[in-house]
């Protein structure tokens, strides 16, 4: 009775042990294949992160999302981008980085991710139409800038008068008279950076005072090259025969009044929308919607395996190159959390 008793008890044990040990073999089997790493965008940040994840011979999957290359293919000359001493278009730019990336093994599908879960060891990214499995994601989905929505603005937007970025284009509109729109830091930001290439600088503002800090209030108030159109709104970017900015038309919000400002180039800085709702509710964002880093790096996130690069994440620089560059480190860190987890 006793070796009946103790029989049993053993089969059902190892009945037990076999169960977990097939269970066990098939989450190793399901996770060893699924991708090594997920990267959703592909601009700078995010081709650079293709670039050295690849290279690590991780096979990387790239989701391009709504806006393959970037906001960078808008833009037709790139002038502060290091290694290229003529500048270089923004579109063959980006092309260049997707190639290198593939060269060494990185893969591209153009889907867009709605929703994603990362609360298991598995991190799963929904789109309209499929699943994806991965052990690790790079977040790099980028800002798109606020527009006005006005005739004639998205017509002229990159390489014909109408910009988003006067660090990357003021250069271009030296010794020219142009106009900035808004009322924040930003745009006076902006107004005081134009300044060192243009004769004048027309900043827009539909209140009747500047939004921004009291230093850069004073700084732009006090700018001899500097002069603020006050309770205006814009309403039709202008073109010239070839298609050309050529000035704007505004609107007196006060007296209904318009009139046209001549100008060759028109700034648009009214905020940025960081691409970030699919993440909201599972990863940390400040109050403005980006993604905030943890404490101590620029590119992990609470979750591990999860890491952020470029402008979804940074509020400040917004260039290139430090896209890049966080793309660079959020690759690295990723590889190594890939080795340590085996």
């Amino acid at each position: 009775m006793e070796k009946s008793v103790a029989f049993v008890v053993g089969l059902g044990m190892f009945r037990q042990i076999t169960k977990l040990a097939s269970q066990d073999f098939k989450r190793h089997r399901i996770y060893n294949l699924m991708e090594n790493v997920i990267i959703l965008g592909t601009g700078c940040a995010g081709f650079t992160a293709a670039i050295y994840t690849a290279r690590a011979n991780l096979q990387p999957l790239v989701l391009e999302g709504d806006m393959p290359g970037g906001q960078l293919t808008t833009t037709s000359e790139v002038e502060n981008f290091p290694g290229f001493p003529e500048g270089v278009d923004g579109y063959a730019l980006m092309e260049d980085l997707r190639k290198q990336a593939a060269r060494f093994g990185a893969r591209y599908a153009n889907d867009f991710i709605e929703r994603v879960e990362f609360d298991g060891e598995v991190k799963r990214l929904h789109s309209a139409q499929n699943v994806y499995e991965a052990k690790s994601v790079i977040i790099s989905t980028g800002a798109s800038p606020r527009l006005l929505g006005i005739p004639g603005e998205r017509e002229m937007f990159g390489g014909k008068g109408v910009t988003t970025c006067a660090t990357c284009d003021g250069a271009f509109y030296r010794d020219m008279e142009v106009v900035v729109v808004g009322g924040g830091d930003s745009a006076c930001e902006e107004a005081l950076f134009l300044t060192r290439f243009c004769t004048k600088v027309s900043l827009i503002h539909r209140r009747d005072e500047l939004r921004a800090s009291r230093i850069m209030v004073e700084r732009t108030l006090g700018h001899e090259k500097i002069e603020v159109v006050w309770n205006t709104v814009v309403e039709e970017v202008l073109a010239d025969e070839d298609g050309l900015a050529r000035g704007i038309r505004i609107l007196n919000r006060e007296t209904g009044d318009t009139e046209e400002i001549a100008c060759k180039g028109v700034f648009v800085a009214i905020g940025h929308v960081p691409n970030t709702k699919p993440f909201e509710g599972v990863l940390e964002l400040d109050e403005n919607g980006y993604l905030s880093p943890a404490v101590g790096s620029m590119v992990k996130t609470s979750i591990a395996g999860v890491y952020v690069a470029g402008d979804c994440a940074d509020h400040v620089y917004r260039q290139a190159i430090t896209a890049a560059g966080m793309g660079c480190q959020a690759a690295i860190e990723c590889e190594r959390w890939l080795a340590e987890e085996g």
